[in-house]
């Protein structure tokens, strides 16, 4: 029987109470393990080379800078990493902008342990995880900016017969690791590929990307 995948999470706060009840939080699942922590901006950036993770959870708030731009860096250090906003201000406000930047999720600091368990498990498999609300606002406001982008003859006059390969296993939700094993290319080329759609369709993040490739998907059907 094989051993289920462990899920690697880096936490970058600046408050040592809250690292250290998200550590034991951690520690207490079989299927989690802490890869890294961090107290602010410099301090992240600094040990980002030396770790792989899977999910970073990124205060928004942070003493040496914004978490906000410290997630538009990390989506773009590891497009494939999922992101977490963790925050103590008011959801609406910030979890937009923190989805904007590359976040795949949004945890308010009162939410439970539970509620933040389920996140990390949520955003591991290319769910977006934030208030239903919230989710709906995100979408209408990217359906009404950017409908264009999923005709399927824009998209099919836009993209390369690989790249809309790529777009079309992304609307399935599969991950950049199973794309690069499906169609037998390196994670970097299929990172490649996710680079060059965005830029062809104007998106700045992988959620967008995500959500452009679902619209696109239902759309042609």
């Amino acid at each position: 029987m094989s051993k289920p995948s462990i899920t690697k999470v880096f936490i970058v706060d600046d408050h040592e109470l809250v690292r250290q009840g998200l550590r034991q939080l951690i520690d207490g699942e079989v299927d989690l393990t802490l890869c890294g922590e961090a107290s602010n901006v410099d301090e992240a950036l600094k040990m980002r080379p030396f770790l792989n993770p899977d999910v970073a959870i990124v205060d928004i708030s942070l003493p040496d800078g914004n978490g906000l731009d410290l997630i538009k860096q990390f989506h773009y250090w590891k497009p494939q990493m999922q992101i977490i906003a963790l925050s103590m201000h008011d959801d609406e406000l910030y979890a937009e902008r923190a989805i904007n930047n590359g976040a795949s999720g949004y945890i308010n600091k009162q939410d439970s342990a539970q509620k933040l368990l389920l996140g990390i498990r949520e955003v591991v498999k290319s769910q977006i995880f934030v208030k239903p609300e919230i989710a709906e606002n995100l979408l209408n406001q990217q359906f009404q900016s950017n409908y264009l982008l999923y005709d399927k003859n824009n998209i099919l006059t836009k993209l390369t017969d690989r790249e809309l390969q790529v777009f079309d296993l992304i609307s399935k939700g599969i991950k950049t690791k199973d794309i690069a094993n499906n169609l037998k290319l390196s994670v970097k080329t299929i990172e490649t590929h996710r680079r060059h759609i965005k830029d062809k369709l104007s998106l700045t993040s992988g959620t967008q990307l995500i959500r452009a490739a679902i619209m696109w998907a239902l759309e042609k059907d």
